[in-house]
């Protein structure tokens, strides 16, 4: 990893410890700046995209909380918690056969299953 990567690294996840804590000290308006600054650091930061999804959910920001939402599926289509958080999203929205939909993808990995099989490594 290049000095730049690790600096990148280092601020998202200086700003996340900083989010996390802003959050559990109720402070969730401090948060989600912190939580949009980590995921424009670095698109690919599951943990980033699922507490902004979280967050904007708890604020009533309803799209915006569906739309990370799907970026934390989109990058880790196997992780329970993510389809599980998205259906809570969609069901706020009213979006009930996509809240279905979601559940039921929570359901198969629940089951031990997965939604995306993983792709076996070319020879």
């Amino acid at each position: 990893m290049s000095d730049q990567s690790n600096a990148t690294t280092e601020e998202r996840d200086a700003l996340f410890d900083d989010a996390n804590g802003d959050l559990a000290l109720g402070d969730i308006d401090a948060a989600i700046p912190k939580y949009r600054r980590c995921v424009e650091i670095d698109p690919d930061f599951f943990d980033g995209w699922h507490a902004l999804g979280m967050v904007l959910l708890k604020t009533d920001q309803v799209q915006e909380a569906i739309g990370a939402g799907l970026m934390a599926t989109t990058l880790r289509p196997n992780d329970l918690l993510a389809w599980t958080s998205l259906s809570q999203m969609y069901v706020r929205n009213g979006q009930i056969a996509e809240a279905e939909d979601a559940k039921g993808n929570a359901r198969i990995l629940s089951l031990g299953g997965k939604v995306v099989k993983d792709t076996p490594p070319s020879a």
